[in-house]
């Protein structure tokens, strides 16, 4: 039987406990999820590199023993590295309607370039729904505690970046 394979797609700059809601669930989901971490930031205020993003993101999945789940580097279109992955479903978490309105949008763009892949909407759990990267990484820079909000691989990295 083919492995039924999943995308989760974004930024993860830095990864929010939201974030690592998603990953948990849509691992149990599919038999392999793959979280792609977007080579390039277009967020204003971007805190870690790729790579970084790419480190701490795997030490969390490592961690949780989360054995299904491969976290690779995204660079290009999403269709396109799905297609390479053989992933016919992408992942995409909404908190409010403002998010649904942007990956309704981007949801259409990507099923018309290749409509044998969907997309699946989550919502991340209730107590984790008011989380964002932006908001991490504005407590972050005014020195507040992120500890709340982020898995501590990303905590290490925030206190070891504004030097603490």
């Amino acid at each position: 039987m083919a492995e039924n394979t999943a995308v989760y797609p974004g930024t993860f700059d830095p990864m929010t406990l939201g974030h690592f809601d998603l990953i948990r669930r849509g691992a149990k989901l599919y038999d392999r999820l793959i979280v792609a971490v977007a080579q390039t930031s277009t967020k204003q205020g971007a805190k870690f590199s790729a790579e970084e993003r790419l480190d701490m993101i795997r030490e969390d999945v490592k961690n949780a023993k989360l054995d299904n789940v491969t976290v690779k580097m995204l660079d290009g279109l999403l269709v396109d590295f799905c297609r390479r992955e053989g992933a016919k479903v992408v992942i995409r978490g909404v908190r409010v309607y403002s998010d649904f309105e942007y990956e309704f949008q981007m949801a259409l763009t990507n099923r018309r370039m290749a409509p044998e892949i969907e997309t699946l909407f989550m919502m991340p759990s209730e107590s984790l729904a008011y989380v964002t990267a932006s908001t991490v990484r504005e407590i972050s820079a005014y020195g507040g505690d992120t500890a709340p909000f982020v898995t501590p691989a990303v905590q290490k990295r925030l206190v070891d970046a504004n030097g603490r």
